[in-house]
């Protein structure tokens, strides 16, 4: 790439990043976020998908097309910004009911499609121990209204699938975490560290790990605890959490207006699953920070020793045991 298409093509990205910063500016993106995302798009489809060197027109019509206000969104909810998500609430809950709505055959699909997107919008899968939202796939070079489209579109069709299989879409999404369950504790791969420790080892760290979890949930503030029991002991889904949040008289009402700078601007609005994968993320995030201090400093375990007990944490936070005792407080 000669200088000039180089300059250019770095002044067309400051210009685009400015025009959307200036109408949202509070959803954490930073100019070297969006700069590596919109390089990353050229370099996908303008660089590799052709032989001939990028010219100056490319860029521009490029540019012209981009959604930066899009993008700007999108990367703010991926890296869960929570005003990003509040205004992608805002603007698209709506539309993505009607179409699924519109596209599925019972209310009930259509709302455990959106359950099942906005799954996926957040993220549950870890990659080098970070959570990876599907946001971070979109490009801004459609609206994002065509690209939720589609997302849904293909929600529908696994969800089709899933029933002809006789396993229900509930099933899968409880079975992968419908929620950010596995965000913080990342699953050793296959092979690893935690599949290789002997039995031994395991016992003999077992008892350390249950002390530590059962301490570490101990810790957590009352509407913490609730919140895990509302989605682990209970089985409500992220939809009816939300929607009890949203009761006058609900306990974790004051608790989410308390944290959240958006909802206390405006009390009125709707809770939505995103608002309460959010919060449940953070829980993990405390219970993750207490056992390892627990670990460290009651049982007196050094840093290997603990990422071995972390291993052993990960299988038992896939089933319902790990949360059995907040039936009873």
């Amino acid at each position: 790439m000669d200088q000039h298409i180089d300059n250019l093509r770095a002044e067309l990205i400051n210009e685009a990043f400015d025009r959307a910063y200036a109408d949202a500016p509070n959803f954490g993106v930073t100019a070297a976020e969006f700069t590596a995302s919109v390089s990353r798009t050229i370099d996908k489809y303008l660089l590799s998908s052709s032989d001939e060197p990028l010219s100056e027109a490319d860029l521009r019509e490029f540019f012209a097309n981009l959604q930066a206000a899009d993008l700007m969104m999108a990367l703010g909810c991926a890296a869960g910004n929570e005003r990003a998500w509040w205004e992608f609430d805002q603007t698209h809950r709506s539309y993505m009911e009607r179409v699924a709505r519109h596209l599925a055959r019972t209310e009930i699909d259509a709302d455990e499609v959106i359950g099942s997107v906005y799954v996926e919008l957040y993220g549950t899968r870890i990659v080098d121990g970070e959570r990876v939202s599907k946001f971070a796939s979109y490009s801004g070079r459609g609206s994002i209204r065509g690209w939720l489209r589609t997302i849904i579109w293909h929600s529908l069709v696994d969800q089709h699938r899933a029933s002809h299989d006789e396993v229900s879409l509930d099933e899968m999404t409880e079975n992968i975490g419908e929620g950010a369950a596995h965000s913080n504790f990342a699953t050793q791969p296959a092979g690893g560290e935690g599949a290789m420790v002997a039995d031994v080892t395991r016992a003999r760290y077992a008892a350390a790990t249950a002390a530590a979890i059962g301490a570490a949930i101990d810790a957590l503030e009352p509407h913490e605890r609730l919140l895990l029991k509302l989605y682990h002991v209970d089985d409500l889904k992220l939809r009816e959490i939300s929607r009890l949040v949203e009761n006058e008289d609900s306990p974790l009402r004051g608790w989410f207006q308390r944290r959240s700078q958006t909802r206390a601007a405006d009390p009125g609005s709707r809770i939505h699953e995103s608002t309460v994968m959010r919060w449940l993320e953070k829980s993990y995030a405390i219970v993750l920070k207490n056992f390892r201090a627990e670990l460290a400093e009651k049982h007196g375990l050094g840093t290997e020793e603990i990422e071995i007990c972390q291993g052993l944490a990960v299988g038992d936070l896939a089933g319902p045991d790990i949360y059995k005792n907040l039936a009873a407080k």
